[in-house]
């Protein structure tokens, strides 16, 4: 089969799966008037959308703020007129809620803002809800998320408990879940759900086309639609000398890949995660800039880059592994790393493994047993997080 060829047919049904969203969704918000990125710039346009039935409005690009560490590029994104920002208790060790919190101080009653629990059970996750409105400095989240779910039975009636009594209480206005899974399994649980009011989702251009049809059904059915690891893993950290350099540089592969997730209809808002200004204007784009025919392009050189590199935590090589090792939640954590450029946040979640995971190495097989249908080069890769991140 030409390779070509296979990743333009891949593109084409993905992008068949997703109908571009209405025009009608496109409208201004007096109230909230769109900011020049530079003083006597064009202004972009600013899209809006409605998070399903909590009736938030909210920009189609938000703030994913997990690796930012400067404050001003937060301050920067809520002047543009960006509104939805999205935290959490475990990032940056539970420095990063301060950090946001204090670069929105003056901002609370014009943005939407959400965390989430690592929790495992009630006590605990609403104990962390409570450190988290400390930390950020406001009295309630706009969405509380149960944080990185994958299967329907880690949605247990203790946390969803934990989320209705911090609803009555006043300290959550939506209760929500966030799942990594880059399978179509756990959103329709979270769909059918009458407790869950908006879903955090992993979702960008390489998943499978099913994963955005399950999306679209769940907004349809009232859910708030979040998308996360919309870059997908950002690897956009390649050498001039690369064959696909040029293309990808050309107006930015990022910006083609944030616009092909914001045209869905199965999502309301996304989270970018952004470290500075020039990240923050290229992605800001994404909100009036249409995607077309060239984006398409630089999606497929992206796909080709990347496909030896990029986990899509499908679930397929669970259990493959004679070792027994989270291949999907290494291949992850090493992307942190080599993707976003945020080695300690990936060291930091490969050393919390379990000891013996942690002490493994890939070496110790004669041969690899899991193979990845979409052509990720396991044992290197494994081999590569097990060495930079034991170091």
């Amino acid at each position: 089969m030409n390779r070509t060829a296979s990743r333009r047919s891949f593109l084409a049904a993905a992008g068949l799966a997703l109908p571009v969203a209405a025009s009608a969704a496109r409208s201004a918000d007096s109230s909230q008037p769109a900011q020049h990125p530079h003083p006597g710039s064009a202004a972009p346009a600013i899209e809006y959308r409605v998070l399903g039935k909590t009736g938030l409005k909210v920009t189609t690009v938000g703030f994913g703020c997990m690796i930012t560490s400067d404050g001003s590029v937060i301050e920067r994104a809520a002047d543009m007129g960006i509104t939805y920002f999205d935290t959490a208790r475990v990032y940056q060790n539970g420095n990063n809620e301060r950090m946001v919190g204090a670069a929105l101080k003056g901002r609370r009653k014009n943005i939407v803002l959400s965390s989430k629990t690592p929790g495992h059970n009630r006590a605990d996750a609403l104990a962390s809800l409570d450190v988290s409105l400390k930390e950020l400095g406001t009295d309630y989240l706009d969405i509380w998320y149960l944080h990185a779910k994958s299967k329907p039975e880690e949605i247990t009636d203790e946390l969803i408990d934990a989320q209705q009594t911090a609803k009555q209480a006043g300290k959550i206005r939506f209760a929500g879940v966030s799942t990594h899974s880059g399978q179509p399994v756990l959103v329709p649980f979270l769909a059918a759900h009458p407790k869950i009011d908006v879903i955090l989702s992993a979702y960008n251009f390489t998943l499978d086309p099913a994963v955005g049809a399950v999306l679209v059904e769940a907004a349809k059915a009232g859910k708030g639609i979040v998308a996360m690891k919309v870059m997908a893993g950002g690897f956009r950290r390649m050498s001039p000398d690369d064959k696909n350099y040029s293309k990808l540089k050309q107006e930015g592969g990022m910006l083609s890949a944030l616009k092909w997730v914001t045209r869905s209809t199965g999502v309301h808002t996304t989270i970018p995660s952004m470290t500075d200004i020039d990240q923050l204007e290229e992605n800001f784009k994404a909100m009036s800039a249409p995607f077309g025919a060239d984006d398409e392009k630089r999606l497929a050189a992206q796909l080709d880059h990347i496909s030896p590199l990029y986990c899509r935590m499908c679930g397929e090589c669970h259990g493959q592994c004679r070792q027994g090792l989270p291949v999907e939640d290494t291949l992850r954590f090493l992307t942190y790393a080599e993707g976003y450029g945020q080695f300690a946040l990936g060291r930091e979640h490969f050393l919390s493994l379990a000891p013996a995971h942690v002490a493994a190495s890939c070496t110790d097989c004669d041969a690899c047993t899991v193979a990845c249908r979409h052509g990720v080069k396991v044992p290197e890769r494994m081999l590569r997080a097990q060495e930079l991140f034991r170091c």
